[in-house]
């Protein structure tokens, strides 16, 4: 198998990779938010601040991936 057609195939499996762990890393995430917002009310004032920081670096390893994928495969050309 020559390298263009391995990175054919392992293109896809390499953004879907990427994808899916801040996909589960967000939602177990948000839960969390939730959960403990429904517990205890008066603490969303401090919790929010925290949780979209929290969620902006999830956000952004996910984009490590894409960029990264996208740099190798490009060279692949």
């Amino acid at each position: 198998m020559n390298p263009q057609s391995a990175a054919f195939l392992a293109g896809p499996l390499a953004v879907g990779l990427a994808a899916i762990g801040p996909g589960i890393g967000i939602c177990m995430m948000t839960a969390a938010y939730f959960n403990s917002i429904a517990r205890q009310p008066e603490v969303q004032g401090r919790l929010t601040a925290y949780y979209f920081i929290t969620l902006g670096v999830v956000e952004l390893l996910g984009l490590f991936g894409f960029v990264s994928f996208y740099m190798l495969f490009s060279k692949t050309y």
